[in-house]
């Protein structure tokens, strides 16, 4: 763990201002049709599976059962939220990759980890009343692909026309985008549009660090969260290839395997915003500068050696839960057009979940 956070003199958060947020004129509508995309998505995968899926990262890799513990002693700017109280709650997560159909892992696409917290209190978002959980949802990125929410729509309404579709081409053509990709990081750079196409590195799934890649108001300031691995067990992971050989469900069995032997501990940080030019809240796409606010530590995530895909887990978690952003605190609301434009569409694919498959999506308590 590391030493007590610390939050320099040059660092101070920038306090939310509502002017912040720029609402577009025609964001209503791109949220409606980003909803028929994800429902045509989904749509097109029950018919194929007789069973109702995530509209997005619908193939989970780890399901898993830990508790977070939130540090003593943080800062006041840190001490927000779910992150207010010094203590150790329940926490669930789900790891995945973020196709709406369920693909072979050879078509190696970036990763997803869902976080939900169990036990927080305090006012609640819209929609989530009577609950006292917190879902964090994160990408192993720092900054999102789309900057607004029409280039987000853009992308989600090609994913779903190709959603089932020629799926050995995929392969082919993901093995084809990771040697691009390969060659474009040997050189020190690196590409998220060749990444969500399928040119993604096939490394394990847990030594990956994940980010909300979007903001969150974190109080009365606003943030990225980010989740990372600490134990030595973990880290020696990150990079690490992975060869599938000829099992569709490598990573799953990559998970199950490492959790049958081993413990995982992560950190979960906070890099709050300290300037509304250089760390924009309507710009998705903007990676903001770690030399202006460093991700700081506030919680640790601990996870025993357990059965990391069982039946229990797929019928409690993978099938019996949702996990938004919107679904959590008031002190965390998201912020900016791509988050907003999305929380109808987290409503519709665990309504399109629930109804399908029997199996009412429930919060734990």
């Amino acid at each position: 763990m590391n030493d007590l956070p610390v939050i320099s003199a040059t660092s101070r958060p920038l306090p939310f201002e509502p002017s912040f947020e720029q609402i577009a004129d025609d964001e209503a509508q791109t949220s409606e049709e980003l909803v028929k995309a994800l429902h045509a998505i989904s749509e097109t995968t029950f018919k194929d599976n007789a069973h109702a899926t995530r509209s997005v990262h619908a193939k989970a890799h780890g399901l898993l059962r830990g508790r977070i513990t939130v540090l003593d002693n943080l800062p006041a700017a840190l001490a927000q939220g779910a992150f207010a109280t010094p203590g150790t709650l329940p926490v669930v997560l789900r790891f995945s990759t973020n196709p709406g159909d369920i693909l072979d892992d050879k078509v190696s696409t970036p990763r997803g980890l869902a976080l939900k917290i169990i036990g927080v209190e305090g006012p609640r978002l819209p929609g989530s009343e009577g609950a006292v959980t917190q879902d964090f949802v994160m990408i192993n990125a720092k900054a999102f692909t789309s900057a607004t929410p029409k280039a987000f729509l853009k992308s989600l309404k090609l994913l779903a026309k190709t959603t089932d579709k020629a799926p050995g081409l995929k392969k082919a053509f993901s093995a084809l985008l990771r040697g691009v990709e390969a060659t474009i990081e040997a050189v020190g750079g690196e590409s998220g549009t060749l990444k969500s196409l399928g040119g993604h590195p096939q490394t394990h799934i847990l030594g990956e660090s994940f980010s909300t890649v979007v903001p969150v108001l974190y109080g009365p300031y606003y943030a990225k969260v980010a989740v990372l691995p600490v134990a030595p067990s973990l880290t020696e992971l990150t990079h690490q290839h992975v060869d599938f050989g000829d099992n569709p469900d490598g990573l799953r069995e990559a998970v199950k395997a490492y959790f049958d032997q081993h413990s995982g501990i992560w950190e979960m940080q906070v890099q709050l915003a300290t300037d509304l030019e250089k760390m924009p809240i309507e710009d998705a796409s903007v990676e903001w500068p770690e030399a202006l606010s460093p991700y700081i530590t506030v919680a640790r995530i601990e996870v025993e050696p357990q059965t990391a895909w069982s039946r229990e887990n797929i019928q409690e978690i993978d099938d019996g839960m949702a996990f938004s952003p919107w679904q959590g605190l008031a002190a965390h609301r998201p912020l900016g057009g791509v988050m907003r434009v999305r929380k109808p569409a987290y409503e519709m694919s665990a309504g399109f979940r629930g109804e399908h498959n029997g199996c009412p999506i429930h919060e734990p308590r």
